[in-house]
């Protein structure tokens, strides 16, 4: 999977952003500079974050896709026997069941990250 921002860099991110945050929030700022600072932090944030975003989000998209085309093949498995034959049809389902397992890792990574992107991108709001 190759995304934007990584695992390591989207939590730096949304570290980062706390952190300056909680610097504005300690600052003592007057209402008017203060909305336009947690404004364009908001910004900030979005701008970062949104192109990487979308791309976890169409990633996690993708790999429900993906999950989806292997289980009709899995459908099959309605149809074999304990005592097939062929044995190799016994490792190529559980390669089909690994693949769902690597892909649906994926996907939740896609999907951790696209949280931590929404409570970076809701600092300042």
């Amino acid at each position: 999977m190759k995304h934007g921002l990584t695992e390591n860099s989207a939590a730096g991110m949304a570290s980062t952003v706390a952190r300056l945050a909680g610097l504005i929030n300690e600052a003592g700022l007057d209402c008017r500079c203060r909305s336009k600072l947690d404004e364009t932090l908001s910004r900030f944030a979005s701008l970062e974050i949104g192109p990487a975003a979308r791309e976890h989000l169409t990633n996690a998209r993708h790999q429900r896709a993906h999950i989806e085309t292997i289980l009709l093949f899995l459908q099959d498995l309605d149809e074999i026997g304990e005592a097939e034959r062929d044995s190799s049809v016994y490792q190529d389902f559980a390669l089909l069941f690994d693949d769902i397992a690597t892909i649906a890792r994926d996907g939740a990574l896609s999907m951790r990250l696209l949280g931590q992107f929404a409570a970076v991108t809701a600092v300042g709001r």
